[in-house]
């Protein structure tokens, strides 16, 4: 086990469509994807598309979106540890002009304990908030065995202050810090005064705001993709999440702006493509995206 990734997961359902039906109206969508989704589950997949051994603890119902998850999983050389639900979680996602719209059904009330297991072996535990009770113990179990630990604070979830306690790197929202009604700078302040090692505030277009230790706070603007060729932004930031973890796995010794300058890549890739499993990227997908995109403060041709 390279990294174990601890999340809710989503069948996500993708269309685009120029209208939405009202009443008793019909449309048909222009196209559409279905595929996996969930914050750390879709950033799991992304790290295994980059080749690293990856298993994810999640939720899974014995249905046919369950019996779906797992042949995607299966695809990906990624290894599930369910804790079991009645249902599997669905989410509708909706592209429109660089933003998106989720209608989701969500089954978190679950019917078993967590699994226990052994991450003595393992060199990085990512979480994103989702079944606190489960990213608590492994995060506290990491850091007593010296294993990285991951946060995606993309919400006010509970237990999160909590959970931050053990935390090595905090990628947040810009949602996060107006629900605890801070600023991007007071949030990174209050990362650092927690005892992260690296904190980040992710802002979409205006690219990552971030320290490294008792560095001062850097921006890493995002890389300017033309809107013409922008599809679907939905999992952009899971797929970074992803895309720092498999980074940091392949060069742990690498700087945390290299590792963000990877991950913004990959975002790169994700926003061209529709759903989460089209927009993983691979080695090659990031470096031609680092390759053909300047960082948007830099503009382009």
């Amino acid at each position: 086990m390279d990294a174990l990734f601890i999340g809710h997961a989503y069948i996500d359902v993708t269309m685009l469509t120029d209208s939405m039906p009202a009443g008793d109206e019909k449309s048909v969508a222009r196209d559409y994807a279905v595929s996996f989704g969930g914050n750390a589950v879709t950033a799991g997949f992304a790290c295994a598309k980059l080749g690293h051994d990856v298993h994810i603890l999640t939720t899974q119902a014995r249905d046919w979106l369950g019996h779906m998850f797992s042949e995607m999983a299966d695809a990906y050389g990624v290894r599930l540890h369910p804790r079991k639900v009645a249902r599997s979680s669905l989410s509708f996602v909706l592209p429109n002009d660089g933003k998106r719209a989720i209608l989701r059904a969500r089954d978190d009330h679950y019917l078993q304990p967590f699994i226990r297991l052994d991450i003595s072996q393992a060199r990085l535990l990512h979480v994103d908030g989702h079944m606190a009770d489960a990213a608590i113990h492994y995060a506290r179990a990491a850091r007593s065995r010296g294993v990285l630990v991951s946060l995606d604070g993309g919400a006010l979830r509970p237990r999160i202050e909590e959970l931050i306690d053990f935390v090595d790197v905090a990628v947040v929202s810009k949602k996060l810090c107006q629900q605890m009604g801070l600023s991007e700078s007071e949030m990174l302040a209050w990362l650092k005064s927690k005892g992260c090692r690296v904190g980040a505030v992710t802002v979409g277009e205006k690219g990552t705001y971030w320290f490294e230790g008792d560095g001062p706070q850097q921006h890493l603007p995002s890389l300017h993709v033309p809107a013409e060729r922008v599809v679907d932004t939905s999992g952009a930031g899971d797929v970074f999440h992803g895309a720092y973890c498999a980074s940091y796995l392949e060069r742990p010794e690498a700087s945390w702006r290299e590792h963000f300058e990877f991950a913004r890549a990959a975002s790169a890739h994700k926003i061209q493509h529709l759903g989460n499993e089209a927009g993983l990227p691979s080695r090659a997908d990031v470096a031609h995206a680092r390759t053909i995109f300047a960082p948007a403060a830099e503009g382009v041709a």
